[in-house]
């Protein structure tokens, strides 16, 4: 179990220096540590700035640092309990010998993501918006903060939270009807049981529907350059990171492995992957190579086809463009700087010189736009554990129906319909286990 009867302290701020760092302080205690610091034995006025001095050197005259103090009093605090921050210049050792000076006073170095733990805890947010809270601090795009932001502000909670009331009251007429089998009255007939389940499983099916959409937004997509030997994707990869990235050299078969680095387009985030030329070849090595092209291609979440468009168009570029019809693609035709001999439809770029890269990245931005779009009424399900859980109640609620349809005793649909209520509770927290809540804050920073 988690203890929340001590009182924690660590640096809320980025580690490194700047004009401000922040020292949070969480606990019974919270008020009475960051007194003992400023040497003040009076209260601190609730959600009032009081200016002090900390001497950063205990018991050194002279090597104070000015410092703002707010108090946060229990329950109206990030965490529910009495909480409080100092502001002080952001120099790592000022922050440092603050911390080192609390602790001393009696407070705990947190534990990572034991403030947002404690709030958790204290019912000031679910899970759902404790994941939403990392998935903010690390957001990079203006997309990826929109969807933290929107799960912060409880659209997803709520559309579980119906779900689930639809559901348990399922679950409560057809125990009623268990627990008086002598009168013989169903408190829910079993088609009318079904009527209620196919409505629940179709807003779970919708949710779902969307779940792809959010991993994109949250994890970024996957972009893959492909193509025969030598016909720029290395220099195609190079100019859309703005960076000597990838070797480029005159040679076929010069890029042998994946190459992968981040970049952002359309206010998304993807991961470019340079690979090695598609072609039958005898060497062992660059056989490795298309071997992993062609991996890659089948998890790509968009292609980018590369034909060298001052050269006809080869054997391997028909199979190429083939293998990627179904797919989301961009045809880029590169070498625009070159007499043209290629009349396939696509976006001409000169990798070499610039020329056309911005219509190209209007055109990934467009396909990846495509990708994530969805109604904005729609809460986004972008975290993994939360489509897993929601495929797992899908799979209990369709036994479930099945059941009923066979008109067997309610005890037995009951076992499906309760592990379905299980698994949107864990979504929310409502019900969760230390190592689950253990493995998802161990990933926040120390002092959120």
């Amino acid at each position: 179990m988690f203890s929340t009867s001590d009182t924690i302290v660590a640096i809320a701020t980025p580690a490194g220096r700047g004009g401000l760092g922040v020292i949070r302080i969480s606990g019974p205690d919270a008020a009475r540590v960051a007194g003992a610091l400023v040497g003040r034995a009076t209260p601190f006025k609730a959600r009032h700035a009081t200016f002090a001095r900390i001497e950063v050197a205990s018991g050194v005259s002279g090597t104070g640092d000015h410092v703002v103090v707010t108090f946060f009093p229990s329950p109206s605090s990030y965490t529910g309990e009495d909480v409080t921050e100092i502001s002080a210049h952001g120099s790592p050792v000022v922050l440092s010998s603050i911390l080192r000076r609390a602790i001393d006073a009696g407070a705990r170095l947190a534990e990572p993501g034991e403030f947002t733990l404690r709030a958790f805890l204290n019912g000031k947010i679910d899970l759902i918006q404790a994941e939403a809270v990392a998935d903010l601090i690390d957001a990079v795009t203006p997309r990826q903060a929109r969807v933290a932001f929107d799960q912060l502000e409880g659209t997803l909670t709520a559309a579980i939270g119906r779900i689930e009331s639809d559901l348990f009251d399922v679950i409560a007429k057809l125990e009623a009807s268990l627990d008086f089998p002598d009168e013989g009255y169903h408190f829910v007939g079993a088609a009318e049981a079904r009527v209620a389940l196919a409505s629940v499983i179709d807003r779970i099916e919708a949710l779902l529907a969307h779940s792809a959409r959010g991993r994109l937004v949250r994890e970024g997509a996957q972009v893959a350059i492909v193509g025969a030997p030598n016909v720029g994707k290395s220099s195609l990869f190079n100019a859309l990171l703005n960076a000597n990235r990838a070797i480029v050299t005159a040679l076929a078969g010069t890029t042998r492995d994946l190459l992968t680095e981040r970049a952002e387009i359309g206010g998304l985030s993807l991961a470019l992957i340079d690979t090695a030329g598609v072609r039958e070849t005898a060497d062992v090595i660059e056989q490795e190579g298309v071997s992993r092209t062609r991996a890659t291609l089948r998890v790509a979440d968009l292609v980018l086809v590369v034909l060298d468009r001052s050269r006809a168009i080869t054997a391997e570029d028909r199979d190429l463009l083939a293998e990627t019809a179904l797919q989301p693609r961009v045809v880029v035709l590169n070498k625009s700087d070159l007499p043209g001999v290629i009349t396939e439809a696509g976006v001409a770029i000169s990798a070499r010189t610039g020329a056309g890269l911005d219509d190209l990245i209007a055109a990934i931005a467009n396909e990846l736009a495509a990708e994530v779009s969805g109604p904005r009424d729609q809460p986004a399900v972008s975290n993994v554990r939360h489509t897993v859980l929601l495929e797992r109640a899908r799979a209990a609620l369709l036994c479930a129906t099945e059941a009923l349809a066979a008109e067997v005793s309610e005890e037995f649909p009951l076992l499906d319909l309760q592990d379905a209520g299980q698994a949107l509770q864990e979504i929310t927290g409502r019900r969760t286990s230390d190592d689950l809540l253990h493995h998802i804050f161990a990933k926040f920073c120390i002092g959120k």
